[in-house]
């Protein structure tokens, strides 16, 4: 199964902190790298995903984090953020729910968290072992 995903900045924390490739945010992230799944955002995702994975605390590679992010710019969309009006527990978080509405527009799309809680309850939003389930079933 080939889809659309709005990648939260917890799973690509996740995935570089992981030390086991069997890790489900591991597994999101080699499906972004193998076509399965193609990333969107917008200019404030990317912002966002480079400021988080540049924190001092994290002590990601810094050449890592810049192959990770181009990867997502090359082979992803970027869309502008759908207003939704929503309130989110973490308005942070914003920007991500409303790029994934603005994509299911046209097309089948998921918002990949490891915060479900801090989204609206719907069945677009997924974790990333819901998301690795959703494409291996296909």
């Amino acid at each position: 199964m080939k889809c659309y995903a709005v990648i939260d900045t917890n799973i690509l924390v996740s995935a570089l902190l992981a030390v086991s490739d069997d890790s489900a945010t591991v597994k999101v992230m080699y499906h972004i790298f193998s076509g399965d799944i193609t990333p969107v955002f917008c200019r404030e995702i990317m912002d966002e995903y480079r400021e988080v994975l540049t924190r001092r605390k994290f002590g990601f590679d810094i050449s890592r984090i810049n192959n990770i992010l181009a990867a997502i710019d090359k082979y992803g969309v970027d869309i502008a953020p759908t207003p939704s009006g929503a309130v989110l527990p973490d308005m942070d978080d914003l920007p991500f729910y409303e790029v994934v509405l603005g994509k299911r527009k046209t097309d089948d799309a998921f918002l990949v968290t490891g915060n479900k809680k801090h989204f609206p309850q719907e069945p677009f939003i997924v974790t990333a072992r819901e998301m690795i389930e959703l494409i291996e079933r296909e």
